[in-house]
């Protein structure tokens, strides 16, 4: 452990100074224009993996952006763990709302400031340097295999094809994840599951063409007035979905798990003052960790239609459009709550506009047993950097590929995040703080340490 400590220590500047480097490079996976950028980063990520210690990486081509895959393997007898993350980012959209370039990491107050410092570069490279430090030290009590993809931000769609056709190469005892966070250094947690995600869009067109607003006004329905009142019409009085059968499947969390949710640290006026607001929005009924993390959403994504130029234009649009996503919890199934969403925008549709609407990707929610050794080992492990036992809780956002892995591969997911809530993650300004990097270092080699002894 204390050899740990030195070598950690010894190489901490170039560990970041390694990620910075990941940091500036645009693999955007959403945007075709990357594609290039999506290929030098695969091939940077399998670089740094070799570095680092593996005995062979290799990037894997896939129908979309490519699969980065490394392994060392000491000892067949040895447990062996699968370490799972992403090296695509969001789009860094609007970009007028930087204090800095997305791509030009720069480190302010403690802080990484780019995009993908916390989602997901900075928090799988952890895993890297935690690597490389046992590797160095001859300490790695496990077998390690890597498999960093491309499109995570895009609902994954090639990785379960190469998960399906590759299960011999990912065979494993455990799949452990940084693609979470925590609630703080002072308050350490554990993410006990991740909601599933449901992505629409919606098109609802009007007449055959743009129209002067002065001389159609009032004889024409409005596509952008039809479609937010469409969306208006998804949530009552309460906050409460509308939308048919949307709640049919939800296991309701037990009181126990509530009691337990309310332990965690919430300082309610913080949390509005950290995001600008006077004020909270939710289901009627639950308090804010809850409706985050125990109760499925359906938020609005994008909105857009007719002139949104600089100046004016009187003008009655042809369409209109919304990018809609549902935030789903256990028993729910992704394909089902697309169906009911599709059906429904569908069919609300008043005379006089059309309605088309189509599935982006989706997901089904995780949920990780906590009395199974390899949370245990978690658990220990970050008892033994943060000094503090680990609260679980349950994660708001979404892994598609989650219930994929288990079911291909057989083996449970452990989440060890090391991020913040706060962390500005898909928003502008995106940032990692450089403790949370090192901690995240420091407390991986002892995950591995437990899992093997268990």
């Amino acid at each position: 452990m204390q050899n740990w400590q030195d070598y950690q220590k010894q190489h901490k500047d170039r560990f970041l100074n390694e990620l910075l480097e990941l940091l500036r490079i645009p693999s955007i996976s959403a945007r075709s224009e990357h594609k290039p950028d999506m290929l030098a980063c695969a091939e940077v990520v399998k670089q740094r993996l070799l570095e680092a210690g593996v005995d062979k990486a290799e990037v894997y081509p896939t129908d979309g952006h490519p699969v980065v895959y490394g392994e060392k393997i000491t000892d067949p007898s040895k447990p062996t763990v699968l370490v799972y993350g992403h090296y695509d980012v969001q789009p860094a959209d609007p970009l007028e709302l930087w204090h800095s370039g997305p791509f030009e990491p720069v480190i302010k107050d403690g802080k990484i400031y780019a995009r993908g410092s916390a989602d997901d570069k900075g928090q799988f490279y952890m895993h890297v340097k935690a690597f490389e430090t046992m590797v160095r030290t001859g300490s790695l009590p496990t077998n390690v295999k890597f498999i960093i993809e491309g499109e995570e931000e895009i609902g994954s769609p090639n990785l379960a094809r190469f998960v399906t056709n590759n299960k011999a190469l990912l065979k494993a005892d455990v799949i452990l994840i940084s693609d979470t966070a925590m609630l703080s250094l002072d308050t350490p947690s554990i993410d006990i599951g991740v909601r599933g995600l449901s992505y629409i869009e919606v098109e609802v067109t009007g007449p055959n063409r743009d129209l002067h607003s002065g001389v159609y006004g009032g004889a024409v329905a409005n596509p952008i007035t039809i479609l937010a009142k469409m969306i208006a019409s998804c949530h009552d009085e309460n906050n409460h979905i509308t939308i048919p059968g949307f709640y049919d499947d939800v296991v309701e969390a037990t009181p126990a798990e509530r009691e337990l949710m309310a332990k965690a640290p919430y300082n309610e006026k913080e949390y509005m003052k950290e995001l600008g607001v006077t004020s909270l929005w939710g289901e009627k009924g639950y308090s804010t960790n809850e409706r985050t993390g125990i109760r499925p959403t359906l938020e609005l994504n994008g909105i857009w239609g007719g002139y949104t130029g600089e100046g004016s234009k009187t003008v009655l649009p042809s369409k209109a459009f919304a990018k809609i996503s549902a935030r789903l919890v256990p028993n729910q199934k992704a394909g089902a709550i697309t169906e009911k969403l599709l059906a429904y925008f569908t069919k609300i549709a008043p005379p006089g506009v059309t309605v088309k609407a189509q599935e982006h990707h989706g997901g089904e929610p995780y949920m990780t047993p906590i009395d199974s050794k390899a949370y245990k080992a978690a658990a220990k492990a970050i008892e033994a950097t943060f000094h503090k036992s680990p609260i679980p809780v349950r994660g708001g956002g979404s892994i598609p590929i989650c219930s994929l892995f288990e079911k291909e591969l057989g083996i449970k997911i452990v989440f060890m995040g090391f991020g913040l809530d706060s962390d500005n993650l898909h928003s502008p300004n995106e940032k990692f703080d450089v403790v949370n990097f090192y901690k995240g270092i420091e407390t991986i080699p002892y995950f591995h340490q437990f899992f093997a002894e268990a």
